[in-house]
């Protein structure tokens, strides 16, 4: 059997960081080598670089040593950066923050995509920066993740936490007391929680073992003022549970509905669970615009309502309905898009894989006296047949929203059959819209892209791109020519 080979993990030294690259990664070169940096690295800084992996033309590795910072770097705001992982981007700037997202953006479509692009247009900002999460998941642990300086001064010892899961270490929890993402009572009801339970002696889970009674504490937040809590129990005990529960609600009063769910799974996953309802309705109202949404404990809604409001209203211009038009709205979640968009269309068809999210759809659109509007559960590639499509109308407009992962190509050969005059493209990952605006624009040509950032101080991005179906031959070939010429 062939030796492994062994790791590079030399150290390069005195690196100038140059740019940021996808993910979130900065740049480096040296010798010609494009060198992919992590570790907090901001263009402008020099640091030294332990590789972790080295390739001729390229290599990655970690930021070890900053002999020189950056002039555009800023004071972190919170105390748990730079371990947490949540908020990567905190030591920018937010203006810089959207000039390296909309360079992002640029970049991906022209490198991978390689087409004739127009200008994408400048990137549409947060107003608000802090605090802007809808909902957020807790997880307690009985091991609690100890810094260096913790374990020197301390001793290293087990201790109860109730925060987020450190990257790449899955029993280990950072102990969160005060988060930045989401507005009171967030922090409140997590940091009563955890008071109580400590003094009461609860077993917070072990992910090893398995075994514990504290798993996950789940808070979704309105900007009406609602506020959901999900406690997640490994096993049930009503005494101790009741406890907990009743404590809570006395201690924050903010609290308009609160529920439990028990999970003696593996995984901390509750798609598959019951949530039992303890106070309150059992779910929240929120608002997009003049459209109000039912959310249950498990219902998928945009985190950021406020900027998910401009990223729909981007939808809906790049639309252009004018009350004739039959829509599809693929990957269409709980429909909140086909609905935000819905008043200035004839009909609109949702299409979506996950049950609960088409349950939602249907209420949340009887909840806002939308007729029009249709849902249907199944994958995509599976439901849109020309038989569907024969059955519901000739689409003039098609959205779509698909994961990460992008489309499938049999749904993008499906829509180049289809042949609707519009195609909406909403992507939270650049570089699977341009591998699949690649296959599109066969037909298509992009019109109009528009970046949304949804997420401040993280690398993460959306993006809007509207294609126009290409009228006839001659127009083809300009395309092409045009194309070639750009490739130049």
């Amino acid at each position: 059997m062939a030796a492994k080979r062994k790791k590079d993990f030399r150290v390069l030294e005195k690196i100038p960081v140059t740019n940021y690259a996808a993910e979130g990664k900065s740049l480096g070169k040296t010798d010609g080598k494009i060198v992919f940096i992590e570790g907090g690295a901001v263009p402008g800084d020099i640091v030294d670089v332990r590789l972790y992996k080295n390739k001729k033309d390229w290599a990655e590795g970690k930021a070890v040593f900053f002999h020189a910072y950056s002039k555009d770097r800023v004071q972190p705001f919170c105390a748990h950066f730079g371990t947490c992982g949540g908020c990567q981007w905190q030591m920018l700037p937010y203006e810089k923050q959207l000039f390296y997202k909309q360079q992002q953006v640029t970049d991906v479509l022209h490198h991978i995509g390689k087409l004739a692009l127009p200008d994408t247009s400048p990137i549409i900002g947060a107003d608000e920066t802090k605090f802007y999460r809808n909902k957020l998941e807790f997880t307690f642990s009985n091991r609690s993740y100890l810094s260096e300086e913790e374990i020197k001064d301390k001793g290293f010892y087990q201790k109860d936490a109730l925060g987020f899961h450190l990257p790449r270490l899955f029993d280990k929890i950072l102990d969160i007391h005060t988060c930045y993402l989401q507005a009171e009572p967030s922090n409140k009801i997590r940091n009563t929680v955890r008071a109580f339970a400590l003094q009461k002696g609860y077993s917070f889970y072990d992910h090893r073992a398995q075994t514990g009674w504290l798993r996950n504490l789940i808070i979704r937040t309105t900007t009406t003022g609602e506020v959901m809590v999900i406690l997640c129990l490994h096993h049930e005990d009503e005494e101790e549970r009741k406890a907990l529960l009743n404590h809570l609600l006395q201690q924050v009063p903010e609290i308009t509905t609160l529920l439990y769910i028990i999970n003696p799974k593996k995984n901390d996953s509750i798609a598959d669970l019951h949530p039992e309802v303890y106070y309150g309705k059992g779910y929240i109202l929120e608002k997009l615009g003049q459209y109000t949404f039912k959310i249950g404990p498990k219902s998928f809604f945009q985190t950021n309502t406020r900027q998910a409001e401009k990223l729909y209203n981007v939808v809906r211009t790049f639309a252009g309905l004018r009350g004739s038009e039959t829509v599809y709205d693929l990957y269409c979640g709980a429909g909140s898009i086909g609905i935000f968009i819905s008043e200035n269309a004839k009909k609109v068809i949702g299409v979506e894989q996950i049950a609960e999210a088409v349950k939602h759809a249907k209420e949340n659109a009887l909840l806002n006296h939308i007729n029009g509007m249709e849902f249907f559960e199944g994958d995509v590639i599976d439901i849109c047949t020309d038989v569907f499509f024969a059955q519901h109308g000739k689409a003039d407009v098609v959205i779509t929203d698909p994961p990460r992962a992008g489309m499938h190509e049999r749904l993008i050969s499906r829509l180049l059959e289809m042949e609707a005059p519009r195609i909406i493209y909403v992507s939270c990952n650049p570089a699977t819209q341009a591998r699949d605006l690649i296959k599109l624009c066969e037909k298509y040509t992009v019109e109009k892209i528009q970046p949304v950032d949804l997420f401040p101080h993280t690398q993460h991005i959306e993006n809007v791109v509207l294609l126009k179906k290409i009228k006839n031959n001659a127009e083809t070939q300009g395309i092409s020519s045009q194309k070639q010429t750009g490739d130049k």
